[in-house]
């Protein structure tokens, strides 16, 4: 009996593991200069996630490329966040994100859109699950500073059910605001 559970307990860890999609951002060669010369190694950086609002990076540096990359890997699976996503397919709202002189601007897109984003930003996207958005990166194009910023803008995105919680009202009066408001704007256009 206890058999069984470990080995369904072990096939279910097994299961988590598969779920996620790993994408592999940048790899750099380093060296430290020593006493006897210059010592290499690589440093690795890797975005996780499932695809389904959850994503998390990490970075790792190891003599080999193949360690590195597992170091990073394990490390983003630690460092995983909950990203909340309208439709399962798109961001809530625009928004922007910086670190250090990386910034980075997020906006929704329509259905069809696809992912307009490049390099590290675009690994974030497609491992988080997001299929229509918009991006731009501007200052720094340092993989690292613009993976933070992609995701101090991230962090920053609300759900509906999040500001109605906060405000403590009901997600209807929120959304169907958000429709109004829309709804305003066209009707003082046409007029």
């Amino acid at each position: 009996m206890a058999q069984a559970q470990a080995a369904d307990r072990r096939s279910n860890k097994n299961e988590k593991k598969d779920e996620l999609v790993e994408k592999l951002v940048h790899i750099n060669r380093v060296a430290k200069t020593v006493k006897g010369g210059r010592n290499m190694s690589f440093a690795a950086v890797v975005v996780v996630g499932d695809q389904k609002g959850r994503v998390g990076y990490g970075s790792g540096k190891a003599t080999e490329v193949p360690d590195a990359i597992t170091k990073a890997t394990n490390e983003a699976k630690k460092n995983m966040v909950r990203i909340p996503l309208r439709e399962g397919r798109t961001l809530h709202h625009d928004v922007a994100g910086r670190f250090g002189a990386g910034k980075v601007v997020l906006r929704t897109a329509p259905a069809g859109t696809g992912v307009i984003a490049g390099g590290p930003m675009r690994a974030i996207f497609e491992v988080l699950g997001v299929q229509d958005v918009v991006a731009k990166s501007l200052g720094s194009n340092n993989p690292y500073n613009m993976i933070k910023a992609t995701f101090n803008a991230l962090e920053a995105i609300n759900s509906p059910r999040m500001v109605a919680a906060e405000r403590g009202k009901k997600v209807g009066d929120i959304v169907s605001r958000r429709e109004n408001t829309a709804n305003a704007k066209l009707d003082k256009e046409e007029a």
